[in-house]
Protein backbone atom coordinates (compact mmCIF):
# COMPACT_ATOMS: atom_id res chain seq x y z
CA UNK A 1 0.00 0.00 0.00
CA UNK A 2 2.73 2.78 1.05
CA UNK A 3 4.35 1.72 -2.28
CA UNK A 4 1.52 3.24 -4.23
CA UNK A 5 1.38 6.34 -2.93
CA UNK A 6 4.60 6.91 -4.75
CA UNK A 7 3.68 5.94 -8.26
CA UNK A 8 0.67 8.37 -7.61
CA UNK A 9 3.02 11.51 -6.92
CA UNK A 10 5.03 10.05 -10.10
CA UNK A 11 1.76 9.36 -12.51
CA UNK A 12 0.17 12.98 -11.31
CA UNK A 13 3.69 14.79 -11.57
CA UNK A 14 3.95 13.68 -15.12
CA UNK A 15 0.00 14.57 -16.16
CA UNK A 16 0.81 18.24 -14.59
CA UNK A 17 3.92 18.14 -16.92
CA UNK A 18 2.31 17.34 -19.79
CA UNK A 19 -0.50 19.65 -19.21
CA UNK A 20 1.80 22.35 -19.02
CA UNK A 21 4.58 21.23 -21.73
CA UNK A 22 2.29 20.05 -24.50
CA UNK A 23 1.00 23.87 -25.44
CA UNK A 24 4.94 25.10 -25.91
CA UNK A 25 5.55 22.01 -28.06
CA UNK A 26 2.61 22.02 -29.79
CA UNK A 27 2.38 25.70 -30.99
CA UNK A 28 5.71 27.08 -31.56
CA UNK A 29 4.07 29.95 -33.19
CA UNK A 30 1.80 32.99 -31.51
CA UNK A 31 -1.61 32.50 -31.15
CA UNK A 32 -3.54 34.95 -33.66
CA UNK A 33 -7.32 33.49 -33.22
CA UNK A 34 -8.78 36.12 -30.55
CA UNK A 35 -11.27 33.00 -29.62
CA UNK A 36 -8.46 30.95 -28.50
CA UNK A 37 -6.15 33.90 -27.29
CA UNK A 38 -9.44 35.17 -25.17
CA UNK A 39 -10.03 31.34 -24.23
CA UNK A 40 -6.55 30.69 -22.63
CA UNK A 41 -6.42 34.11 -20.65
CA UNK A 42 -9.67 33.41 -18.68
CA UNK A 43 -8.31 29.85 -17.98
CA UNK A 44 -6.79 30.70 -15.02
CA UNK A 45 -9.56 32.74 -13.37
CA UNK A 46 -12.26 30.07 -14.08
CA UNK A 47 -9.59 27.11 -12.48
CA UNK A 48 -8.89 29.48 -9.36
CA UNK A 49 -12.58 29.83 -8.56
CA UNK A 50 -13.49 26.73 -9.33
CA UNK A 51 -11.56 25.61 -6.84
CA UNK A 52 -11.70 28.54 -4.08
CA UNK A 53 -15.38 28.74 -4.49
CA UNK A 54 -16.37 25.50 -2.40
CA UNK A 55 -13.89 25.86 0.47
CA UNK A 56 -15.19 29.65 0.74
CA UNK A 57 -18.77 28.38 1.35
CA UNK A 58 -17.50 25.15 3.32
CA UNK A 59 -14.62 26.71 5.69
CA UNK A 60 -16.81 28.84 7.89
CA UNK A 61 -18.97 27.12 10.79
CA UNK A 62 -22.28 28.05 8.54
CA UNK A 63 -22.80 28.01 4.62
CA UNK A 64 -24.59 31.28 5.82
CA UNK A 65 -21.38 32.93 7.23
CA UNK A 66 -19.39 31.70 4.18
CA UNK A 67 -22.44 33.75 1.99
CA UNK A 68 -21.62 36.92 3.96
CA UNK A 69 -17.55 36.63 3.30
CA UNK A 70 -18.28 36.27 -0.42
CA UNK A 71 -20.74 38.93 -0.37
CA UNK A 72 -18.78 41.15 1.01
CA UNK A 73 -15.80 40.06 -0.95
CA UNK A 74 -17.72 40.89 -4.37
CA UNK A 75 -18.56 44.25 -3.26
CA UNK A 76 -14.73 45.03 -2.45
CA UNK A 77 -13.77 44.07 -5.60
CA UNK A 78 -16.32 45.68 -7.46
CA UNK A 79 -14.71 48.42 -6.24
CA UNK A 80 -11.42 47.72 -7.25
CA UNK A 81 -9.99 47.61 -4.09
CA UNK A 82 -6.52 45.44 -3.58
CA UNK A 83 -6.32 41.80 -3.33
CA UNK A 84 -5.51 42.46 0.72
CA UNK A 85 -8.43 44.85 0.78
CA UNK A 86 -10.64 42.36 -0.25
CA UNK A 87 -9.50 39.15 1.50
CA UNK A 88 -9.80 41.28 5.03
CA UNK A 89 -12.94 42.47 4.08
CA UNK A 90 -14.12 39.34 3.57
CA UNK A 91 -12.29 37.78 6.72
CA UNK A 92 -14.02 40.28 8.99
CA UNK A 93 -17.50 39.42 7.64
CA UNK A 94 -17.10 36.09 8.23
CA UNK A 95 -15.55 36.19 11.58
CA UNK A 96 -18.84 38.94 12.21
CA UNK A 97 -21.12 36.66 10.79
CA UNK A 98 -19.89 33.93 12.81
CA UNK A 99 -20.47 35.71 16.02
CA UNK A 100 -24.39 36.79 15.40
CA UNK A 101 -24.82 33.50 14.04
CA UNK A 102 -23.69 32.08 17.18
CA UNK A 103 -26.16 34.43 19.35
CA UNK A 104 -29.15 33.49 17.35
CA UNK A 105 -31.46 31.10 18.97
Amino acid sequence: MRGNIYIYILVMAGVTYLIRMLPLVLSRREIKNVHVRSFLYYVPYACLAAMTFPAILSAPGSLLAGAVGFAAALVAAYFEKSLLTVAVVACCAVFIAERVIAFLP
